[in-house]
C-alpha cells in the first residue's frame, strides 16, 4: 500500500476542511467523492488495477482512521479496529465489503458501548457501508471454531487502530493448534468450494458468469491461498514458487489472469455504481469497451471480450486443480502415502492416483501423453491424476505438432479412447482443462472459449460439445431411461457407438468461421478420419452425421409431420434405419447439451413422431409411400375402436367424423381423435364453446400442455384465441388449425407457462384458463387487448430486425410465411390481429421459440381460401410484421415467391 497520496487523500486539506464546518459530515463525504473520480479516473486511463484496489485499501484506511479518532480512547484501552477478510488483505474494489472486526480484550463492551455507536453511526452518515463485528479476543475463538466463514475472515485481518498486541492475541488463540488445523480447514474448504460451483452448474461457461464466485473465478484463487496460509502461516502467491506448489511461468499465468478478473470486477462495480460481480448481459459491451475491445460491431467486441474471459478462467480452473490436488498430496496423504502399483511401464497408481513411473516418461515416450487417458478411462476406479504428473503433462504438451499427430501409435490411442466402455466424456473434459484436446485437434482448439452472443447456446462452443458427448454417456444410464426412452433404447443398439461420440466431438467445430458450420465441420471430419485411418464407411458416416446434424430437429420443428409427402422425403434423405437410428441419438443428446430448457414433451413428441414414422416409411420401402387414404383409414379404425369400447354409438361417430376433414386425421393420433369425438358428442349443439385440456406426457418432464378448442368458426378466431391466451400469460408452442365442412373450427394448441414452466396438475389454474377460453369466444367481438408484458431483462439485448419470407406451397392450396424475430411477449398475439387486419385465415402453424429468437412457421389463406396471389399485398403484409414486431428494426430485403 502507498505510505502516502496526497492526490487520493491530503490530510492536511481535509483537517482545514473539517475544521470550517461544524459537522464532519460534508467534509468526509466530499474526501470519499473526490478519491472514488480519481480512481475512476485512473481506471479508465489503464492503471495498473493491482495499485487500484490497493490505493483504495489504503483511502479507507485513511477515513476510517479520521473517523476512529474523533472518538475519545484512552492509550491503554483494550480496543482496536482491525480490517478482515478481502479488506483485510488490503484489496478494495470500487464497492467491495468493508469488514471490520472491532476487537476488545475482555468481554466488557460497556465501557466503550457509546463511542462504538457513535462510530458505527458516523460511518453511516458518510455513506460508507460497512459489515462490522464487535467480539473480545475470546469470543473470536468461539466464533472461529464453530464457522468457516469467521476462522477465514479472522486469518485475513490486519490493525488500522489501537493496540496490535490483540490481534496478535486473537491470532494465537485462533491458531491451528486450537481449531481446524490445515487437514481439517482443507477439506472444508474443499467442500465449500465444490458446492459453490455446483451453484454454477460445475462450469466456467455460463452466460452471465460470476466474476467473483464461479468456478475458474477469484474465489478459486483465493481459496488456494486460504489453504496455504493455514497450512504454512503466511504464504503468497510468488511464495508458493519457492514452496515448490507453482513453477514461476504458472505464477505469472495466475497472476496476470487474477489481474484480469480485477480489471473486469472494477469495471463492473464501476458501470453498475453497486458491488456487481455477475457479468450480465447488460454490461458485457461496456466492460469490452473498456477493457480495449472495441471493434465496432458490438457483437463481435462481446465475443471477443467472453473468449478471452473464458480463456482467463479455464486457467485458473486448470491451475486450482493442480494447486489443490498438491495440497491433499501435502496436507492429507504426505504421512500415509501407501506403495505404487505398477499399470505398465510408463504409468502407475499411488493413493488412487495415476502418476508416471520417471519424470522423462512424456520425452521418451511422447504417445504416453494421450496414453495417459485411455488408462484413465480403461480403468474408471481411478480418482485423477497426481498433481506432478498433471505439470509434466502441462510442461511436454508442446510435443504435440504435426508429427505427433501423424504418429499411428497416437492416432490409435485417440480412437481407443472413444471405445472403452467408461470415462469417454471425463477424459475429454481432462484433456481439454490440460490443454491437450486443442493441441491434439487445432481445429477443436479453435473453438475453445468461444461464445455465441445469443441466449439459446447457453454454453461456449466446447463446453457444448463436451457437454453433447456426456449426454449421450447419459443414455446408458438406466434412471434416464424413463425420460430419453428411445435414445436411451438406440444406443445400445448403434453398431458402431465410437463413432456417434466422435460425430459429436466434430458437430459444431466450425463455428465461429464464418459460412455454414455444419460444411465446414463435415470437411473437417473427413480429414480425421483420414488420418486416424477409419474405414470409409465410418468416416462416411461421422461426415454425414456433422454435415446433417441440424436435418431432424428442423424438420421435426418447421414441417407438417402430419404430411406423409414429408415423412417420405426425410426418409429418402436419411435412406437407411442406422443413419436414422445415429441421427436421432446425436439430435436428442445436440438438444440437451444445448439448453436444458429446451427438453420439454412436446419436443420429444415431434422427434419421436418423426423418428416413428420414418422407420415405418423405411421398412414399407421408399418405392412404397403411405397415401393419405391409408393412414386416415388406420387412424379412424384405432380411434374407433376405442370409442366403441367405450360404448360411444358407431353411428353418431360416423357422423360427426364425416364433417372433420382429412386434414383432422392426419394431424392427430388416434387416442385424440377418441378424446376428441366421446366430448363433441357430449357437448350441447347450443353450448358454450368446447375448450378441453391435458398433459402432452409426464408432467415430471416439463410437459407441454395440449388445449383442444371445437366451436362455430369465425374469421378472427384464431386471432381472438393468441390474444385470450398472452393475457393468460401462456407461451404457445405449437398450433393445429383445422375448419370442418360444417363450419366448425377444431383448434390445437400445445402451452406452456411464460416462464416455461409447465401448467401440470393444477386444477384452479386449469379452469381459469378454460372458463377465459370459453367467455372469450363466446363474444369474439370484444376482441382482447395484447397485454405489454415487461420484456424480460435478458431478453432486452437481442434486438434485431424481423425477417418475413413469403412463398406459395407446391404441393397444397396455401400460402407459407416464415417469420424469425427476437422473442418477446405477446408476439404471436400481435401477428394474429395482423393476419385479421388483412383478412387472412390461418390453416396451421409450427412455433418454435429457439433462445431469444422465434422461428415461426404459418400457413394461411386470403379470404376465399385461396393462396395469396397479388405481390403487392405480400410485401404490404412483410412490411407490417416487420414494422409491428419491431418499431427500431429496418426492414429486411423482399423474399416473396407466390
Amino acid at each position: 500500500m502507498p505510505q502516502v497520496d496526497p492526490e487520493l487523500f491530503d490530510r492536511g486539506q481535509f483537517q482545514a476542511e473539517l475544521a470550517l464546518k461544524s459537522s464532519p459530515i460534508g467534509a468526509f463525504k466530499k474526501a470519499i467523492r473526490r478519491a472514488h473520480d480519481v480512481l475512476d479516473a485512473r481506471f479508465r486511463s489503464i492503471r495498473d488495477v493491482r495499485r487500484l484496489v490497493e490505493d483504495r485499501a489504503w483511502f479507507t484506511d485513511q477515513v476510517l482512521l479520521e473517523a476512529w479518532n474523533r472518538f475519545s480512547w484512552s492509550e491503554d484501552a483494550e480496543i482496536a479496529l482491525l480490517a478482515v477478510g478481502g479488506y483485510g488483505r488490503g484489496e478494495l474494489h470500487p464497492y467491495s465489503d468493508i469488514d471490520l472486526l472491532i476487537l476488545l480484550g475482555s468481554d466488557d463492551q460497556e465501557t466503550f458501548r457509546e463511542s462504538i455507536e457513535g462510530f458505527l453511526t458516523l460511518l453511516w452518515d458518510i455513506g460508507l457501508e460497512v459489515g462490522q463485528s464487535v467480539r473480545s479476543v475470546a469470543e473470536c475463538a468461539e466464533e472461529a471454531r464453530a464457522d468457516l466463514t469467521v476462522i477465514t475472515n479472522l486469518m485475513e485481518s490486519r490493525t488500522i487502530a489501537g493496540p496490535e498486541h490483540l490481534r496478535v492475541r486473537m491470532q494465537e488463540v485462533t491458531a491451528t493448534a486450537h481449531m481446524w488445523p490445515s487437514q481439517a480447514f482443507f477439506v472444508a474448504k474443499r467442500q465449500e468450494q465444490k458446492n459453490r460451483h455446483a451453484k454454477y452448474n460445475d462450469t466456467e461457461y455460463n452466460l452471465e458468469p460470476n466474476v467473483k464466485s464461479s468456478p475458474g473465478g477469484l474465489r478459486d484463487v483465493q481459496t488456494i491461498l486460504w489453504i496455504a496460509r493455514r497450512h504454512f502461516g503466511t504464504l503468497n502467491l510468488h511464495a508458493m514458487v519457492g514452496q515448490g506448489f507453482l513453477l514461476e511461468s504458472e505464477y505469472t499465468l495466475l497472476a496476470s489472469s487474477q489481474e484480469f478478473l480485477w480489471k473486469v470486477r472494477y469495471a463492473l462495480h464501476m458501470l453498475a455504481g453497486r458491488a456487481e460481480d455477475r457479468l450480465l448481459f447488460d454490461h458485457q459491451s461496456k466492460v469490452a469497451e473498456l477493457l480495449g475491445y472495441d471493434e465496432g460491431d458490438s457483437k463481435r467486441t462481446i465475443e471477443r471480450f467472453m473468449q478471452k474471459y473464458y480463456r482467463v478462467v479455464m486457467a485458473i480452473a486448470e491451475l486450482s486443480d493442480l494447486i489443490t490436488q498438491h495440497f491433499e498430496e501435502v496436507i492429507l496423504r504426505a504421512s500415509e502415502s501407501s506403495p505404487a502399483t505398477a499399470l505398465n511401464n510408463r504409468f502407475q497408481v499411488r493413493d488412487g492416483y495415476i502418476e508416471v513411473t520417471h519424470p522423462n516418461v512424456f520425452k521418451r515416450t511422447p504417445f504416453a501423453i494421450i496414453e495417459i487417458f485411455v488408462l484413465m478411462a480403461q480403468h474408471p476406479d481411478l480418482n485423477g491424476v497426481c498433481a506432478d504428473t498433471i505439470r509434466l503433462l502441462r510442461d511436454h504438451r508442446h510435443l504435440i505438432d504435426d508429427d505427433f499427430r501423424q504418429d499411428i501409435r497416437n492416432t490409435s490411442l485417440f480412437i481407443e479412447l472413444f471405445k472403452c466402455e467408461q470415462g469417454i466424456h471425463r477424459n475429454l473434459r481432462r484433456m481439454n482443462r490440460y490443454g491437450i484436446l486443442g493441441r491434439y485437434l487445432p481445429e477443436f482448439g479453435h473453438i475453445v472459449g468461444q461464445m455465441q452472443h445469443d441466449l439459446f447456446h447457453i454454453y461456449t462452443v466446447d463446453a457444448h460439445t463436451l457437454n453433447l458427448i456426456k449426454h449421450l454417456r447419459k443414455f446408458k444410464w438406466p434412471e434416464l431411461a424413463e425420460k430419453f426412452p428411445l435414445a436411451s433404447e438406440l444406443i445400445d443398439k448403434l453398431p458402431k457407438p465410437e463413432l456417434i461420440y466422435l460425430a459429436g466431438l466434430y458437430h459444431d467445430i466450425g463455428k465461429g468461421r464464418g459460412g455454414d458450420h455444419s460444411e465446414l465441420g463435415a470437411i473437417d471430419a473427413e480429414a480425421f478420419g483420414q488420418r486416424h485411418h477409419l474405414p470409409a464407411w465410418d468416416t462416411g458416416l461421422i461426415v454425414w452425421l456433422v454435415q446433417n446434424h441440424l436435418a431432424m430437429s428442423t424438420t421435426a420443428q418447421r414441417k407438417d409431420l402430419s404430411d406423409p409427402q414429408v415423412i417420405n422425403d426425410f426418409a429418402a434423405f436419411v435412406g437407411d434405419q442406422t443413419h436414422l437410428d445415429y441421427l436421432y441419438v446425436l439430435t436428442v443428446a445436440d438438444i440437451n447439451a444445448t439448453n436444458p430448457s429446451l427438453w420439454n414433451s412436446w419436443r420429444a413428441t415431434l422427434m419421436r413422431q418423426l423418428y416413428t414414422e420414418t422407420k415405418r416409411a423405411l421398412r414399407r420401402g421408399l418405392e412404397n409411400p403411405v397415401e393419405r387414404e391409408e393412414q386416415i383409414r388406420l387412424t379412424q379404425s384405432a380411434a374407433l375402436e376405442m370409442l366403441v369400447r367405450d360404448g360411444t354409438d358407431a353411428d353418431d361417430i360416423e357422423q360427426l367424423w364425416s364433417q372433420l376433414g382429412d386434414d383432422y386425421f392426419l394431424r392427430h393420433t388416434a387416442d385424440d381423435v377418441a378424446w376428441h369425438t366421446d366430448a363433441i358428442l357430449r357437448q350441447p349443439s347450443d353450448g358454450d364453446p368446447l375448450v378441453l385440456m391435458k398433459e402432452t406426457t409426464q408432467r415430471e418432464f416439463e410437459g407441454g400442455t395440449q388445449i383442444f378448442i371445437y366451436a362455430p368458426d369465425q374469421h378472427d378466431f384464431f386471432a381472438v384465441t393468441v390474444a385470450a391466451m398472452a393475457q393468460l400469460n401462456l407461451n404457445i408452442h405449437d398450433a393445429r388449425i383445422l375448419t370442418s365442412t360444417s363450419q366448425f373450427t377444431l383448434d390445437t394448441y400445445i402451452v406452456l407457462e411464460a416462464e416455461g414452466g409447465s401448467i401440470g396438475n393444477n386444477p384452479q389454474r386449469i379452469q381459469q384458463i378454460r372458463q377465459s377460453l370459453v367467455d372469450t369466444l363466446k363474444h369474439p367481438d370484444e376482441y382482447p387487448n395484447i397485454i405489454q408484458r415487461r420484456v424480460p431483462r435478458q431478453l432486452k439485448h437481442f434486438a434485431f430486425a424481423p425477417q418475413v419470407t413469403i412463398h406459395n406451397d407446391a404441393q397444397r392450396p396455401v400460402t407459407v410465411l416464415e417469420l424469425t424475430a427476437p422473442d418477446r411477449p405477446g408476439l404471436l398475439a400481435k401477428v394474429g390481429r395482423i393476419f385479421l387486419d388483412f383478412d387472412l385465415s390461418l390453416q396451421n402453424a409450427k412455433i418454435a421459440t429457439l433462445g431469444e429468437r422465434v422461428e415461426d412457421v404459418f400457413f394461411v389463406t386470403d379470404a376465399n381460401n385461396q393462396p395469396l396471389s397479388d405481390p403487392e399485398l405480400c410485401a404490404r403484409l412483410q412490411q407490417t410484421i416487420i414494422t409491428k414486431l419491431s418499431a427500431t428494426s429496418s426492414p429486411s430485403p423482399l423474399q416473396i415467391s407466390i
